[in-house]
């Protein structure tokens, strides 16, 4: 028994990372190339200024519908199942960013080009919406109780994959197969192609996870809602805004320094860095190498010390490290850079880690994937929609990148008073049978909360046989 329970668990930490990972590899790729090549190839007659605002703007539209993406996700994850709609999301998602790949450019079709690429990133984002929810609840209501924060970081550290895979995919492509004019005319295409590959790889190992236990027994008993988002909306709405706000800082803090904005400011050739692209690319790829790793930590610790806590850590060591980071960055050494943009990466880790394991325990069962995804696509329109187009213009209206900093700790500082309102109880019951408990937190920290009472029982009976014995100090150690 131990020994299924263990292939179980590696066969769903598998697919949530590679998942994941895959879906956010054809998301950065667009990032990246949204700084690097699209203002020439897609927005030419702009100029280079409003052509690259323009470019990194298409970045910010799509997240305008991922809470669409998210109503729809949750609504049918709720009612039909976590792993069907992550299969969808993740072919939706792959077949969009092969399209790009062969897109003709406006030299070849006029303005088509701009139309076509904005309609298939706006299909992205419609399939990114329900993608990130999806996994979390996967990988979280699996996992035995004392071990949700680690699960939790299984989608996470999928993010900084994806990031570490596109800015690898396009090193070598800048430096190595096709640099120069050649990337511009052909090597660009190639990492949007790939996708096509790894998106038939994704679905072959998430078609191989069974549905969640919590959902299964929602299933069986026959107790989905019929119309979970009304209900959310209805019960929920200021968790779900101060759940968004939680997520913001730490994506606009990921997409100033590792998505679009640093690449268009480090690699401008008229700009004080004018890095090549190839070390451009390698900069960031030492700081999606330390964000998976301090990702992976900050689960781990909000296991024992909460997911608020280690939440916090992150957002004060973003707020820090805002100005040191650009201050490194700005002396257009790229060892320097990349200790700036690797140190900063600490913080991202930290924020973000421990936020899929904390949105699964915020929301009741019957509409966690709703509740989870919702939360998390506004927090990604209110975040890094439209980060790197703010950075932009910050920057070209003040000539320097103090402006970006300071957007930096003020989005960090909302998302650190998000976490002091939302309750953190790690351990407790996500099942079906405990919705009543459920629904006890489910609310904001407004003056005193009683901890529930009711139903003392730390564990899901379906998680009996993976936990950890009950520790008779779980109830007094959690913080509501």
């Amino acid at each position: 028994m131990a020994a299924n329970t263990k292939a179980k668990d590696r066969r769903v930490a598998f697919a949530t990372i590679a998942g994941t990972t895959i879906e956010y590899y054809d998301f950065f790729i667009y990032a990246q190339a949204a700084g690097m090549v699209f203002s020439t190839l897609m927005f030419e007659p702009l100029g280079s200024e409003f052509g690259m605002m323009l470019s990194l703007a298409t970045i910010g539209i799509s997240f305008l519908f991922r809470p669409l993406g998210a109503f729809l996700a949750g609504h049918w994850g709720d009612r039909f199942g976590r792993r069907a709609v992550l299969v969808a999301t993740l072919i939706g998602m792959g077949v969009c960013t092969t399209l790009i790949g062969l897109l003709p450019t406006y030299a070849q079709i006029g303005i088509a080009a701009p139309i076509a690429l904005l309609v298939l990133r706006l299909i992205q984002g419609l399939c990114a919406g329900g993608e990130w929810g999806g996994a979390a609840l996967m990988a979280v209501e699996h996992a035995a109780p004392h071990k949700r924060g680690l699960a939790g970081t299984y989608p996470q550290m999928g993010v900084s994959l994806g990031m570490l895979l596109a800015t690898g995919v396009f090193a070598l492509r800048t430096g190595v197969i096709s640099p120069g004019d050649a990337f511009l005319e052909w090597g660009w295409r190639v990492p949007f192609i790939l996708s096509f590959v790894l998106v038939l790889l994704g679905h072959f190992i998430r078609r191989s996870v069974d549905e969640t236990p919590i959902y299964q027994d929602i299933a069986e008993r026959k107790q989905q809602t019929k119309a979970p988002v009304a209900v959310l909306f209805k019960k929920h709405w200021a968790l779900i805004i101060c759940a968004a706000v939680l997520f913001a800082g730490t994506n606009a803090s990921g997409y100033i320094a590792t998505g679009g904005f640093v690449t268009a400011y480090t690699t401008n050739p008229d700009g004080p860095i004018a890095f090549d692209r190839t070390t451009a690319m390698l900069c960031i790829s030492s700081a999606a190498g330390v964000w998976f790793l301090t990702t992976l930590i900050s689960g781990i610790v909000s296991d024992y010390f909460g997911r608020r806590n280690a939440c916090l850590f992150g957002y004060l060591w973003l707020i820090v490290f805002a100005f040191p980071m650009f201050a490194l960055v700005n002396t257009a050494e790229p060892l320097k850079v990349a200790a700036g943009l690797s140190l900063f990466a600490v913080g991202l880790g930290f924020s973000f880690g421990p936020q899929a394991a904390w949105y699964t325990e915020l929301f009741p069962a019957n509409i966690r994937f709703s509740g989870v995804s919702i939360s998390y696509g506004i927090g990604t329109v209110i975040g890094g929609a439209f980060a790197p187009t703010i950075g932009q213009g910050l920057l070209e209206a003040t000539g320097s990148t103090n402006g970006i900093a300071v957007y930096i700790i003020v989005m960090s500082a909302l998302s650190c008073f998000a976490a002091l309102l939302l309750h953190d109880v790690p351990r407790r019951a996500l099942g079906i049978d405990h919705q009543e408990e459920q629904e006890h937190y489910a609310r904001l920290r407004l003056g005193k909360t009683e901890p529930y009472t009711a139903a003392p029982q730390l564990v899901d009976a379906h998680a009996d046989s993976q936990a950890a014995p009950a520790n008779p100090d779980d109830l007094e150690r959690v913080t509501t």
